[in-house]
């Protein structure tokens, strides 16, 4: 078996054998040989120098050094790996035991050897959420960049923020670094950081973003760019590469975008695709709605209850409001109240809405003080719940007409991945929408003539998918997001001359 299938096979074990939600925790997600060969080729391109002193912060089993080993023709090469999980350390030893690569069995963050001055970095660096790095050390990593960099991070930012900021250290001026990473730093505010310091501390070349309905990483959720830059400062307004889908080498867009104006430019995955912002003063949907996220539970399963559990388990229904099923069982655009304002759908489902002490629950609730103590060491302790004043408190939300789900697909044509719902209830919803307030002046026209309400719902179903998809983001197999600042920001200049 030649070395190449060699990987695929040992790769491929290795997915199939490992349980998902544990590689997700650790951010083991390998990167395949043809894509590890196609991005390699393109960053050994940009680099001319000779010896090749290349790193591999996240080494896994070492596609990236087979591709860089088979690209760099007649130049000598000098490697270094690094890998913190046992058992991967251990195969990729046996592996490469006979290679001329320096494998260092430690975490990349805390290695205590002394920085080489590398001139080619390329890396699929873990990908973490930031809820699943120990708070201690998060601090710690945060010193670290303000301390090395200058720079502030925020505290919701991955893994590989650290991993692409921290091995600045290791660069010798001039060295390339090529980072396979999530789209989704381009769009967040925790991705503000990455961004200073692509555009202000080093020179960034080109961003290669991958089509996510063809995810190259579907158990990690993720859509996929690469990010090359060359250590050197320029204060020029030189020009970077945005491109998207196919390769490296052939890929489906292309577009130029200056500096200056990635410097103002929050939504960064809107290139290729998208022109250059040219009005800026444009009415958007924050100017006529307060939006925010529907609750958060901390636990559904235990906080929304059908009318018959209420009943079964003897519980007071003014403990209660009625909340919406999630999109994706609601067969609805619009929702119809009963005579008590319950929306009219099977079944009706109510959420737990206590704000008592644990006091006046025992004393005054004692049904509800039984339920609340089947749950206090399961759901007590999951992480929403735990960080509250008290763990079944809920976050307060009162009903609107018009709501917005949180996540959705592109339909053919114009149809656009979002569902706007226009409930007449006084149902609330959890966190799978969005829900839009009308401003107090928008509010006071709707109440002097409630057909509005309509003529609002429309236009705002109608919404094409091209103003969504320029301020949303998009994740691996086509799914599409959008938070509430960046429906906020969604154009619709035309809602004035209906209002």
């Amino acid at each position: 078996m030649n070395l190449e299938k060699l990987l695929d096979v040992i790769q491929e074990d290795f997915e199939n054998n490992t349980d998902v939600d544990e590689k997700r925790k650790h951010g083991q997600f390998f990167t395949p040989i043809s894509m590890a060969k196609e991005i390699t080729e393109y960053g050994v391109s940009l680099l001319k120098d000779n010896p090749v002193r290349f790193l591999e912060p996240a080494f896994g089993m070492g596609s990236f050094y087979y591709a860089v080993r088979n690209a760099i023709q007649d130049r000598t090469l000098l490697s270094i790996g690094i890998e913190q999980d046992d058992i991967i350390y251990q195969k990729a030893t046996d592996l490469w035991k006979t290679d001329n690569v320096q494998l260092l069995h430690e975490d990349f963050l805390s290695s205590t050897i002394q920085e080489k001055q590398i001139n080619l970095l390329i890396t699929n660096p873990p990908y973490v959420r930031h809820h699943l790095i120990d708070s201690s050390r998060k601090d710690e990593l945060r010193k670290r960049v303000q301390k090395e960099l200058g720079l502030e991070i925020s505290g919701l930012a991955g893994l590989y923020c650290y991993f692409l900021l921290l091995s600045h250290r290791w660069l010798s001026l001039g060295a390339v670094s090529g980072w396979l990473i999530p789209s989704e730093f381009m769009d967040v505010n925790y991705g503000g950081c990455l961004k200073e310091y692509l555009l202000k501390q080093v020179r960034l070349v080109r961003i290669h973003r991958y089509n996510p309905a063809d995810s190259q990483f579907d158990r990690a959720l993720v859509s996929s760019s690469v990010v090359w830059f060359v250590n050197e400062k320029s204060e020029e307004d030189y020009e970077v590469e945005f491109t998207f889908g196919g390769s490296h080498q052939n890929p489906e867009r292309r577009k130029f975008v200056k500096k200056s104006v990635l410097l103002t430019e929050d939504k960064w995955t809107r290139f290729p695709e998208k022109d250059v912002r040219i009005n800026t003063n444009q009415k958007t949907l924050k100017d006529y709605f307060d939006i925010k996220r529907g609750i958060a539970t901390g636990d559904n399963s235990f906080f929304i209850m059908t009318l018959d559990q209420i009943k079964a388990r003897k519980l007071d229904l003014k403990m209660f409001v009625p909340v919406l099923p999630s999109p994706r069982l609601l067969k609805t655009d619009e929702i119809f109240p009963d005579k008590d304002k319950y929306p009219v759908l099977s079944p009706q489902l109510f959420l737990l809405k206590c704000d008592l002490t644990k006091d006046q629950v025992k004393k005054d609730y004692p049904n509800l003080w039984k339920y609340l103590k089947t749950g206090e060491d399961k759901t007590g302790n999951k992480y929403l719940c735990k960080n509250r004043k008290q763990w079944f408190w809920q976050e307060n939300r009162k009903a609107t007409p018009f709501l917005c789900s949180y996540m959705g697909r592109s339909k053919e044509g114009d149809g656009a991945p979002f569902r706007f719902i226009l409930n007449h209830s006084n149902a609330i919803v959890t966190n799978t929408y969005l829900m839009l307030y009308p401003k107090e002046d928008i509010q006071i026209k709707i109440d002097k003539d409630p057909t509005l309400v309509y003529q609002i719902w429309t236009y705002l179903r109608n919404i094409s998918s091209d103003d969504f998809e320029s301020e949303g983001r998009i994740y691996g197999g086509g799914l599409r997001k959008i938070e509430p600042k960046e429906l906020g920001k969604v154009p619709c200049e035309a809602l004035s001359r209906i209002i």
